[in-house]
């Protein structure tokens, strides 16, 4: 099975693929919840200084594709922590430094192992693809601090969100209205469509008190006609203290 995580394309370099020497992956087998799922993790160890990609990773970023082959895997569920907002070359990139720890929340049968590839981008002056490969079995252990630690640090949901769409030559454009505590300093604000073909602009944004509002450009493909689902968007608005998120909007 593959799971493709964001949607954009970033330029790379394509004469480099060096990238799996700044970057390593391993299988933190983790333990089964009381729901009867297994927690497990992929560990991404950077060399110091590098980055790589949230599962919406911005227009500067390159976005992450990782597939799973057979080992008794039915189901995974990704429980991506808190990224950071960084900056490449005067545009936005999403994404984390050093280390990644991302909880994968499994469903199968029998004994388990997760196998597949990692493809992502890392970078520090410059952008490299990797690939990488992973295999080990997903036994019954104790709760990893580092697993624990990374589904402590997602965003937190609440708040609410009305959005409004308009047609634009290529798309739509999108204004949304959240209801939602701010987060601290400076803030960001990433919207996913909830459709990965969907292309969805760096919304221009302002806060006043608990409101804060955004706007966006949407475009399909090479301009193509589509529906908009306001229950399938997300809104992660990240700061200087914390990460808040809202899923869904109603028509406003």
């Amino acid at each position: 099975m593959k799971y493709i995580i964001a949607l954009l394309t970033c330029l790379a370099t394509p004469a480099l693929s060096a990238g799996e020497d700044v970057v390593k992956v391993t299988v933190l087998p983790g333990w089964v919840t009381p729901q009867g799922t297994h927690m497990a993790a992929l560990r991404l160890t950077l060399t110091p200084g590098w980055k790589t990609y949230w599962r919406a990773p911005g227009d500067a970023g390159i976005p992450p594709l990782i597939s799973f082959t057979g080992g008794g895997v039915d189901q995974v569920v990704f429980h991506w922590p808190t990224p950071q907002v960084l900056d490449q070359n005067g545009l936005r990139s999403i994404g984390y430094h050093d280390a990644l720890t991302l909880p994968v929340e499994v469903t199968g049968k029998g004994p388990m192992r997760l196998t597949g590839t990692l493809d992502i981008g890392v970078c520090q002056d410059i952008c490299i693809p990797a690939s990488l490969t992973f295999d080990a079995p997903l036994t019954d252990g104790p709760r990893d601090p580092l697993i624990v630690a990374a589904l402590l640090d997602q965003p937190q949901a609440g708040g609410r969100a009305t959005c409004r769409v308009s047609p634009t030559p290529d798309g739509l454009q999108l204004h949304a209205t959240l209801t939602v505590p701010g987060t601290g300093g400076q803030e960001a604000l990433v919207i996913e469509a909830g459709d990965p073909h969907i292309w969805v602009s760096e919304p221009e944004i302002a806060r006043r008190g608990d409101t804060l509002t955004a706007r966006a450009r949407m475009v399909r493909g090479a301009g193509e006609a589509f529906a908009f689902d306001r229950s399938a968007v997300r809104f992660t608005v990240l700061g200087s203290d914390r990460a808040m998120e809202v899923r869904g909007c109603t028509a406003g």
